[in-house]
């Protein structure tokens, strides 16, 4: 199975990047059974795709601190990301959640060229809501939506001007690295991950379009266990974004970043105030994002790998 997916991921990256999403059509939840209030969002691509989404609101009673624009992974659909965000709502962010085109009850199949008007859709409509102006607009991008959102908005500058802060959660800086890292996973195709990843097509990957993020703070969550997206492509990523950026390195699986509580409350401090928050430090995890004279470190993701003591 793993295999399979691998030659897939190539095959998607060598030219039919509709291969590099795993959509799931239908709607097997809703954010009912999390106990959230919701209504069902209707958007529009430029090509006249319709695509479906979901409006979490703020909780009644609770300070409205701002909306969170959410970007979902390769694989299900938006009701499979649920747990990312059903927790911001009771914080005071109102979220808005989509299904890229071919995923869930939106229409069409998913492309990288078409995901992208997915996303201007997606700002489209923020822009004309009147309870989202003049509140911060966040984006979190989880796996592959974390990379095409920082392409997009790496190439439309008039949405990245709108942003309080990005955060990212086990996003890819390379495609190419990554599949070479998922051939490398088997005997069977390991003796091949050179040969085979360099005709992996690298232009849209993350880690280029990074350069065109400055003025966007930026909060790069990493799991040191995540099975998928290696930790040193993570590192790639933080190390080309622009400043000012926080790397905080954390545990688990792919993209379960949001299922503890710990993390959820890095995310809500970082919020508060993008331009100064350091990360934190956990026990039997790596210091990051060292600070001042006084900080002991054993690991500093600024310092190339070769330039390490």
């Amino acid at each position: 199975m793993k295999i399979l997916a691998a030659l897939c991921l190539l095959l998607a990256l060598g030219g039919c990047s509709s291969l590099l999403f795993y959509p799931e059509k239908g709607q097997p939840i809703t954010p009912t059974a999390a106990g959230l209030e919701y209504r069902d969002v209707a958007l529009t691509a430029a090509d006249g795709t319709r695509l479906h989404g979901w409006w979490l609101p703020a909780k009644k009673g609770v300070p409205l601190k701002g909306t969170v624009l959410h970007l979902h992974g390769n694989g299900g659909n938006l009701a499979y990301h649920l747990g990312a965000t059903a927790w911001l709502p009771e914080q005071g962010y109102q979220v808005l959640m989509f299904d890229y085109r071919g995923y869930g009850l939106s229409q069409g199949s998913p492309s990288l060229p078409g995901v992208y008007l997915d996303i201007a859709a997606a700002f489209d409509w923020l822009q004309d809501q009147p309870q989202v102006q003049g509140l911060p607009l966040i984006v979190l991008g989880q796996s592959l939506g974390g990379a095409v959102g920082v392409h997009y908005l790496s190439e439309h500058p008039a949405q990245k001007a709108r942003l309080k802060a990005m955060v990212l959660d086990g996003v890819p800086a390379s495609y190419r690295e990554v599949g070479q890292f998922a051939l490398s996973t088997s005997w069977l195709t390991w003796p091949l991950q050179v040969p085979l990843s360099w005709l992996v097509p690298d232009a849209d990957s993350a880690v280029n379009a990074m350069p065109g993020m400055a003025d966007v703070p930026m909060l790069v969550f990493h799991s040191l266990d995540d099975p998928i997206v290696p930790l040193s492509n993570g590192i790639r990523l933080y190390q080309a974004a622009p400043p000012p950026k926080v790397l905080q390195l954390t545990r688990g699986g792919h993209v379960q970043t949001f299922a503890d509580p710990v993390w959820r409350q890095v995310m809500l401090r970082y919020l508060d105030d993008p331009e100064h928050f350091n990360g934190v430090r956990r026990l039997g995890e790596i210091a990051n994002y060292p600070d001042g004279p006084n900080v002991t470190t054993h690991f500093n993701p600024d310092v190339e790998p070769e330039n390490r003591p």
